[in-house]
């Protein structure tokens, strides 16, 4: 992502923080219990794609160290009201920014997915085997093939709030490109509302090749459905691993 943000602009970003929250309630129970050997030696966490902080809100209360780090300085901002109280926040973007050393690296909603390619997603992977320290934990969602396969053809959406409307259209132009073309609302201070269109491509994976490429830089990994108990969407997988010790 560059210096322009082209995702998650402030008006996006506010839609999103108000009204999709639901992810990050899903799966911090499943994240929070995988991190609880972290919380238990005062570890620290890097979470990266974190949005507004509605999962790093789940993490600090669970008395975990956190850096919250986001590409979008919309979401950043928002972050900032949210977990003031965060170990830090932090511009990361991926796969050129360094990633600090870690004793755990965690992301919901996909955010690997928003790299321009597949190598830059590789380069990003290998990187955070690099800053996990041993033992360190991997947790993070990201989205297969299989996610766009089984939405080809989806039709578009739309939902409002009282504070905020969004509509959604969708395209899979090639297996691993999928795009959804956004316009969203939000009120001005004098009650009149404004739009913003935003197009974002995903670039899916074939996740089963995630566990050999980790396994080569110390990092061993399933592939899984869910954290821990949550019901997550079809196509969208689990990372979950540890940084060997020895």
């Amino acid at each position: 992502m560059t210096d322009a943000a082209p995702y998650y602009r402030p008006d996006l970003a506010l839609v999103h923080h108000r009204g999709f929250g639901f992810h990050a309630d899903a799966c911090a129970p499943g994240i929070v219990t995988l991190l609880q050997p972290v919380r238990e030696r005062g570890g620290l966490v890097v979470e990266f794609g974190c949005g507004s902080g509605l999962l790093t809100r789940y993490l600090v209360d669970a008395g975990l160290r956190v850096l919250a780090t986001d590409a979008s300085p919309a979401m950043l901002d928002l972050a900032r009201t949210v977990v003031p109280d965060a170990e830090g926040l932090a511009a990361l973007r991926l796969p050129d920014d360094p990633i600090p050393a870690a004793d755990a690296i965690v992301g919901v909603g996909h955010p690997i997915n928003y790299l321009p390619d597949a190598d830059a997603i590789a380069l990003a992977l290998i990187a955070f085997a690099d800053a996990l320290r041993p033992g360190g934990v991997l947790a993070f969602d990201v989205c297969d093939f299989e996610w766009g396969e089984l939405r080809r053809g989806q039709p578009n959406e739309g939902r409002v709030a009282d504070d905020w409307a969004i509509v959604t259209r969708y395209e899979l132009p090639t297996p691993d490109d999928y795009v959804r073309y956004i316009t969203c609302f939000v009120p001005d201070a004098d009650g009149r509302w404004r739009r913003d269109d935003e197009e974002h491509h995903n670039v899916l994976l074939d996740t089963t090749t995630l566990p050999a490429l980790f396994a080569q830089h110390g990092v061993d990994v399933e592939v899984r459905e869910s954290f821990g108990s949550e019901v997550l969407p079809r196509g969208l997988r689990t990372v979950v691993g540890r940084k060997r010790t020895g």
